[in-house]
């Protein structure tokens, strides 16, 4: 009984650094994206090289993606004159839907959609398992944090923006 546990606790403990290791860590590159935007046009991740970027992962039947989007509005019209983006992917299989979930949410910052969720080829590239995800983003292309909101996401754009 005992072998049993300790076999299930490390195979858990081994499941788990595989997946923490398989998402993009602090320091690394981003993962370049290029999709379409509402319009059409393909927007790219690399192209914001130089500004300070919240990469945020989300989908408009996501209830704390929409709660998200909300605060998100607040930091972006305080910071986005200052060297601040924000790059929207959504995930919605329904474009209509994601539309209609920018404009309910009256989201001015760059979207784009990969219809697929999970299994989205962008999705997959970033390991992205829930959402919201969010990836902050260094002036040099580098990923400083995961998951900042609120105060702690103010905090840090504070401290990058005044460098």
């Amino acid at each position: 009984m005992n072998n049993y546990r300790f076999f299930n606790s490390t195979l858990l403990c081994l499941l788990l650094s595989l997946m923490a290791a398989a998402q993009p860590q602090q320091g690394q590159p981003a993962i370049e994206i290029a999709l379409p935007s509402a319009n059409g046009d393909t927007i790219r991740l690399s192209a914001l090289k130089g500004k300070i970027v919240l990469l945020d992962f989300w989908a408009s039947w996501c209830g704390p993606c929409r709660t998200s989007n909300k605060s998100l509005t607040k930091i972006y019209s305080k910071y986005k004159d200052k060297g601040f983006e924000i790059f929207g992917v959504s995930l919605d299989d329904e474009p209509q839907k994601w539309k209609h979930a920018v404009q309910k949410d009256k989201v001015s910052w760059l979207q784009v959609n990969e219809p697929g969720g999970w299994q989205a080829k962008t999705a997959i590239a970033w390991d992205i398992m829930a959402i919201p995800t969010s990836y902050l983003i260094g002036k040099d292309g580098r990923l400083i944090a995961m998951d900042l909101e609120g105060k702690e996401l103010e905090k840090a754009l504070k401290y990058l923006l005044d460098k």
